[in-house]
């Protein structure tokens, strides 16, 4: 083997060259594009449908249980009525979070 340390550097040079003109190539070394913030917060759709999603889970997840301890109690229906305004007092604090003032940090 030839260990002549001259050759050893311009060979190196030679392989960092044609890595860097692969990598070009390959498209590898481009700057990846950078999305622009919305100065407007938000999409107002996006919000409407989170907090309509935050209303019908809560009241769902709250007939759920009334209606499970109703069947449990055999006492129908009145776990689920009692759990009803729970449920709905539970989404509007929910949404009332959502819209309320943004922390700043």
């Amino acid at each position: 083997m030839d260990d002549d340390p001259a050759k050893g550097h311009d060979d190196r040079t030679t392989f960092d060259q044609r890595l860097a003109a692969a990598r070009n190539r390959a498209g590898l070394d481009k700057p990846k594009p950078v999305a622009e913030p919305q100065a407007d917060g938000p999409n107002p759709f996006s919000l409407a449908m989170r907090l309509g999603a935050e209303m019908v889970a809560s009241l769902v997840v709250a007939v759920a249980i009334g209606y499970g301890l109703d069947r449990l109690f055999h006492s129908s229906p009145w776990f689920m009525i009692g759990f009803v305004p729970i449920g709905a007092a539970a989404g509007l604090r929910n949404v009332i979070r959502v819209m309320g003032p943004a922390k700043k940090d």
